[in-house]
């Protein structure tokens, strides 16, 4: 999760969930709340998302974060245990341990965020959804051999 600024809203918060095989964001959720439910929230559009729809996971999935108050939070805690996710954590004060996402922040900012002055959390929602879609369908990455996370998935699908 990081944190997002727009000027009639303050500050919100954009949880994202990425495949780390492919680098894929399958789900992420912008919202004035940083609590568990948007965490929640963007690991079931992940499940949507990669699925077609909300499920139990037939085999369950690792998902890795950091040791925050969300992830370890009762509410989000049950979630992926209804979904079907094995929970793993980061070593604490290791944020390279969960570097792909934290890249992915850096990189989001970096190529997006920043070059705007986002007026409300709806402007700020539509302009990261379209860079998402970029990301994910035409930004080559050099780790995938100059291909996108799309192009690798239907590789491997």
């Amino acid at each position: 999760m990081t944190r997002i600024y727009s000027i009639n809203d303050g500050w919100s918060t954009l949880a994202c969930v990425i495949d780390t095989c492919i680098r894929e964001i399958v789900g992420w959720r912008l919202s004035k709340s940083g609590k568990a439910k948007t965490a929640e929230a963007a690991l079931q559009k992940g499940l949507i998302y990669r699925f077609g729809r909300l499920q139990r996971l037939k085999e369950p999935i690792v998902l890795r974060s950091d040791n925050g108050l969300v992830f370890t939070s009762k509410s989000f805690t049950k979630t992926i245990k209804d979904y079907n996710f094995t929970q793993e954590f980061i070593t604490p004060y290791t944020p390279e341990h969960n570097g792909m996402i934290e890249r992915f922040f850096r990189t989001i900012k970096e190529e997006c965020i920043w070059y705007y002055n986002f007026k409300s959390l709806k402007e700020a929602n539509k302009i990261i959804e379209e860079w998402i879609n970029f990301y994910n369908q035409k930004r080559k990455h050099s780790a995938l051999q100059y291909k996108t996370p799309v192009e690798v998935f239907h590789l491997v699908a």
